[in-house]
């Protein structure tokens, strides 16, 4: 194999100064800010977070939390701790999020003991996460990687046999449900072969079994996403029962973490993870169960698409400056507008709901984009999510939801933070992100 480099995450080379940030924006009203400007209500977040630990508590599970979305030390500590549940567990989908978490102090203060770094490990990032594990060990914590593939374990191997003091990193098999993102198969006689590998590494305790069911974002029901739900634990529970089966027979049972943890979960099966669900599963489980999600602190339209949200619970926005207008212009004679919101404000994901965004109260949408125009085109009048006003003005001040909030955050160097239970529209913290990989 060629070697291969080891890098760094450039954690000092980025991210705006918060009390800089605090002190020129807190206490402005929103029309006071520059557009295009992400705005989080907090209230609405920390709902979501309680709401989730409910979820979780009934379906008799532990809660990993994933950073993705937000990316931040407030987000963090209002997913992991509300007076309904508690949890020290979180996944990061950058190094640049685990080092954020460490450097904002949410180890040294005990609010997070366990980071999974979520894709499959980088070869050329095993320096950093060794330097991230020792100073996980230092606070009692520890950093867990994802596997799904043979010459990961061979590297790592190679790696640990070159340094002083091996170690063994702990590690989720990541399984693939037919979603073809990452992950292996559940084929008995491809995984077992795997597992007898993986168990026979020096370098490696297996920790669980990992499934994400992305394909649930097409439900439309509380029964759709039951059932990816059940599919996604059926897949874990199958692997651990497979493994368990190889284990029997390896010298090293003593050295993988039993019983198994079934980590499963998207935002839609997080949120058909209820009583009554967990009353439907039948099969014994040769582990215990663990759940994982993000978006649902934030949430979209691609969320309101599955029928389990509603508008309501949705805490993030874009505000935008309508720039121009253009009359009879769009289909069947109806006007059109633009802002200035387009693709790197919005993203340029699509969902079932037509369009990139609705525009919060009018009878509009952003229905066309480009880099930095936002082409908003009418809509009929929709009583039911109060989106009736046909009127846009030069200049007037829009709120558009989009269908992505994870690309959507991503693109802003800084949150507006409101809290609606404190009755104000006006800037009461501003939150910041960590960027870059």
């Amino acid at each position: 194999m060629t070697p291969i480099l080891q890098t760094k995450t450039p954690l000092h080379f980025l991210n705006p100064n918060k009390d800089a940030l605090v002190a020129e924006f807190v206490g402005k009203p929103l029309n006071a800010l520059r557009t295009p400007a992400f705005v989080v209500d907090r209230a609405v977040f920390a709902d979501n977070c309680k709401k989730m630990h409910e979820n979780v508590r009934d379906w008799g599970a532990t809660f990993r939390g994933h950073l993705k979305t937000h990316k931040t030390i407030e987000g963090t500590k209002l997913q992991l701790v509300s007076d309904v549940g508690r949890s020290s567990a979180v996944i990061v989908s950058t190094l640049m999020e685990a080092w954020g978490v460490v450097q904002g102090g949410l180890v040294a203060d005990g609010t997070v003991k366990d980071i999974l770094y979520g894709l499959p490990v980088g070869l050329n990032k095993l320096d950093d996460l060794s330097a991230l594990q020792a100073e996980m060990t230092r606070y009692g914590g520890t950093v867990r990687i994802i596997l799904d593939h043979l010459d990961q374990v061979k590297f790592l191997e190679e790696y640990e046999m070159a340094q002083e003091h091996p170690k063994k990193w702990s590690a989720f098999i990541k399984m693939n449900g037919g979603q073809k993102r990452a992950g292996i198969l559940p084929e008995p006689v491809s995984f077992k072969a795997f597992m007898r590998r993986v168990f026979a590494s020096p370098a490696i305790s297996v920790f669980g079994f990992y499934s994400h069911a992305g394909n649930s974002y097409g439900s439309t029901s509380l029964e759709q996403a039951t059932s990816y739900l059940t599919g996604e634990v059926r897949l874990a529970n199958d692997a651990a029962t497979m493994a368990m089966e190889v284990l029997a027979e390896s010298d090293n049972r003593e050295v993988h973490n039993q019983p198994f943890v079934l980590s499963v979960g998207s935002t839609p099966t997080a949120f058909s993870a209820t009583m009554a669900a967990k009353l439907k599963m039948t099969s014994v489980l040769n582990g215990t169960l663990e759940l994982h999600t993000g978006n649902y602190t934030m949430l979209d339209l691609q969320q309101l698409h599955t029928n389990l949200i509603c508008r309501p619970q949705i805490s993030q926005k874009v505000l935008a400056t309508v720039i121009s207008y253009y009359p009879g212009r769009g289909s069947d004679g109806q006007d059109e507008a633009m802002c200035d919101a387009g693709g790197i404000a919005m993203s340029k994901d699509t969902g079932r709901i037509p369009g990139f965004g609705e525009v919060v109260g009018k009878s509009w949408k952003l229905g066309r984009i480009s880099q930095e125009h936002g082409i908003l085109t009418q809509v009929p009048p929709d009583p039911e999510s109060g989106r009736t006003n046909p009127t846009l003005k030069i200049g007037e001040t829009i709120e558009i939801v989009g269908q992505h909030a994870c690309l959507i955050a991503a693109a802003h160097p800084w949150y507006y933070i409101i809290d609606s239970d404190e009755g104000s529209n006006k800037v009461v913290d501003i939150w910041v992100p960590w960027k870059g990989w």
